[in-house]
């Protein structure tokens, strides 16, 4: 958090629309990666330059450029002058903080994503953002860091069986969007294993680390709510959209999407309940078992009460105490030690204390 602070107020002071990366520097440069495809043809390649991408505009193809990694601030510059992209959805690209949102523009649909994955170890979530742009047969991406992300849309465009290649940028767009939801299902999947660990320890022996996982499996799930709820309003306001970039076939898919975020929203729902109900668990568990060591304390201090009683009598300097002289006096005694503590035992048995 104090990071992400920090980063933000890096653009204090400066206009609206000012150009400043604000995220994490990772030193691997700007790659950019151009798919043209129509029903017969695809092309693959990458490119370093916006003008090598001004051509494919004369087309009747789609275009999909991935762009990855965004600390080259006068490339995204280049491609707003290129395409006409308003500064402030230029400063939103290079803000990677930014709540998910839809923003319709005259000529172009500006949506920004998170991509959330598990961090080494799935103690915690990592998110990244992914900004998209929807032209006429035109779909920009950018995202923080090079990674396989949309392995699975280029292998389905790949494909040229597949739906994606007979319909337009509009389908692109509702695939990447639904690729990125989808990442979701695999967190909660993961999430559920950790639940069903937690209530296994439970039942068994909840320890400190029992305590730990629950709280940071709440820290995480909090996360993933934050990044996911506003999807909803998302997807809503692309489907209430009447932009003629989306095609009216399309808003079928985009339902879809919508029906998969309420899922993941529920299912968060349910899993924080679910470790709420664990935390109070752990807490029983451990005052039982507290009450359990208290018990057995308080059964050995009750039993030691009489012997103590006893002992703490003859060890009194009195000159006169007959059984002082008795012969058969401390065997006696020793028998009265034996008894009493199974007399005492055998009645908290009868009264279901042990």
């Amino acid at each position: 958090m104090t990071d992400t602070i920090s980063q933000i107020s890096r653009k204090t002071g400066m206009s609206p629309g000012s150009l400043v990366y604000v995220g994490e520097m990772t030193g691997e440069g700007t790659h950019i990666s151009v798919i043209d495809y129509d029903k017969q043809k695809i092309e693959e390649r990458a490119v370093h330059s916006v003008e090598e991408i001004l051509p494919y505009r004369e087309r009747d193809t789609i275009t999909w450029v991935n762009v990855s990694g965004l600390e080259n601030t006068g490339l995204i510059e280049s491609f707003g002058q290129a395409f006409n992209i308003h500064p402030l959805v230029l400063e939103d690209i290079l803000n990677t903080h930014q709540r998910p949102k839809f923003e319709e523009y005259d000529d172009y649909l500006f949506i920004v994503l998170k991509s959330l994955s598990q961090n080494k170890g799935g103690a915690s979530v990592a998110a990244e953002q992914i900004c998209i742009l929807l032209l006429n047969n035109f779909v920009f991406t950018f995202k923080e860091q090079k990674d396989d992300l949309f392995q699975p849309v280029r292998s389905r465009i790949d494909n040229s069986k597949g739906r994606i290649r007979n319909l337009g940028a509009d389908y692109l767009v509702y695939t990447l969007v639904d690729t990125i939801v989808d990442r979701n299902f695999v967190i909660l999947e993961s999430i559920s294993d950790v639940i069903e660990q937690v209530e296994d320890e439970l039942l068994d022996n909840p320890e400190k680390e029992t305590l730990a996982t629950i709280q940071q499996t709440k820290r995480s799930l909090i996360s993933i709510r934050r990044m996911v709820s506003p999807l909803r309003d998302l997807i809503s306001s692309l489907l209430r959209s009447d932009s003629r970039l989306i095609d009216e076939k399309t808003h079928i898919y985009f339902r879809d999407v919508q029906d998969h975020v309420l899922r993941i929203t529920e299912t968060l729902e349910s899993y924080r309940d679910m470790l709420s109900g664990l935390l109070d668990i752990y807490i029983s568990s451990v005052s039982n078992k507290m009450n359990e060591v208290m018990k057995v304390l308080t059964v050995f201090a009750s039993i030691f009460i009489p012997l103590t009683f006893i002992a703490g009598i003859y060890g009194m300097n009195f000159e006169y105490m007959p059984e002082l002289k008795w012969k058969w006096a401390y065997p006696v005694l020793l028998g009265l030690f034996l008894v009493i503590p199974v007399v005492l035992l055998i009645y908290f048995k009868k009264k279901k204390w042990l």
